[in-house]
């Protein structure tokens, strides 16, 4: 743990005060020496624990010439979206010669803390993170351990890191624009949970986008970004405004379940219903009607995301860096062309 109350890093000189040892004493306990005897053992431990000092072990690995390791911890790795981030991630670091330690979250704050924890544990050099939470509490242990973090995708408020992210307010406003521009008037949208950064900010998209539509009233439903999720987000919206011409989703794994709820209600796509989702996925054109989707650039994000964090680590004094992605939206079957007027 991190000695909240301590105004300083805990250093090994620290450690070797307390428990009146040298810093040689020190460091044979903490690389596990069997040249210490169990009492000196015992003291340094106990010192070690009371004032919360945590080994620098990605320094030794600097030091001893082992290999170079930086945590990625995703929100969900079994969402298509971060096996792409995670491939560009790769590519860089290995052309680098750093290794790559994976960790995923699941959507879960307690297992996102334990990742985090093993990572600190492991000696990583820095860490990729996709959060989980919108705060920037949860990750401030990791942050006073000395350790770099860059946010990706999922920036954090108030947390003043390297990161990099696409325009998520003007991703899903343009992508509403087209269907309002086709001619569409009842546009409802799926989102994810607001304690998402992306969530909240592709809701205030597609809100900003309705603004263009005389007394137009928004029809929201959230999910948890998965398909589970999306799926019973669209049943309720379907449900509950059958007005409903047209729908935004705001992440791939809900559009496979909003997919799942219009055909379960046989739904025609487009001519009964217009269907725009994220993340432009191989299975994308397979589906009957191929699906129109905010494109966003996956790869290049992750080989982006790897190659700010090397900067960090090695010139940890520089200025944060905020990198923003553009997307683009592919067009295809699934959003219909009305080409009405949607002010008539």
């Amino acid at each position: 743990m991190i000695n909240k109350e301590s105004p300083h890093k805990i250093t090994v000189h620290d450690v070797a005060k307390k428990a009146g040892v040298s810093t040689a004493t020190v460091s044979r306990v903490i690389n596990n020496s069997d040249t210490v005897n169990n009492d000196l053992r015992i003291r340094v431990q106990t010192a070690i624990n009371e004032l919360g000092y945590r080994p620098n072990r990605a320094a030794y690995h600097l030091r001893s010439g082992k290999v170079k390791r930086v945590g990625v911890l995703f929100a969900d790795i079994r969402n298509p979206f971060f096996t792409s981030v995670l491939a560009g991630i790769e590519n860089y670091l290995h052309q680098a010669d750093y290794a790559l330690i994976l960790g995923n979250s699941d959507e879960n704050q307690k297992i996102e803390r334990m990742q985090l924890q093993a990572f600190l544990d492991e000696g990583v050099a820095g860490i990729i993170l996709s959060s989980v939470v919108n705060s920037s509490e949860q990750y401030q242990q990791v942050i006073e351990a000395g350790i770099p973090i860059l946010a990706i995708d999922r920036v954090p408020d108030n947390l003043k890191v390297d990161s990099i992210s696409i325009n998520n307010i003007k991703a899903a406003k343009e992508a509403t624009e087209h269907l309002i521009n086709l001619g569409h008037k009842d546009i409802g949208f799926i989102g994810g949970p607001e304690r998402i950064s992306t969530a909240k900010l592709r809701k205030l998209g597609y809100l900003e986008a309705l603004e263009k539509i005389p007394n137009s009233k928004p029809t929201i439903e959230l999910g948890d970004f998965a398909q589970a999720g999306g799926y019973q987000a669209t049943i309720n919206l379907l449900s509950a405004h059958k007005d409903i011409s047209a729908l935004l989703v705001a992440n791939n794994l809900m559009t496979l379940g909003a997919l799942e709820a219009i055909h379960e209600k046989k739904i025609l796509i487009p001519d009964q219903i217009a269907l725009v989702g994220f993340d432009d996925m191989p299975w994308a054109t397979s589906l009957q009607p191929p699906l129109t989707v905010v494109s966003q650039p996956t790869y290049d994000m992750g080989k982006i995301a790897a190659r700010l964090l090397l900067d960090r680590i090695h010139n940890p004094d520089s200025p944060i860096q905020q990198v923003t992605l553009e997307t683009h939206l592919v067009v295809r079957e699934s959003c219909g062309g009305l080409n009405r007027d949607p002010f008539q």
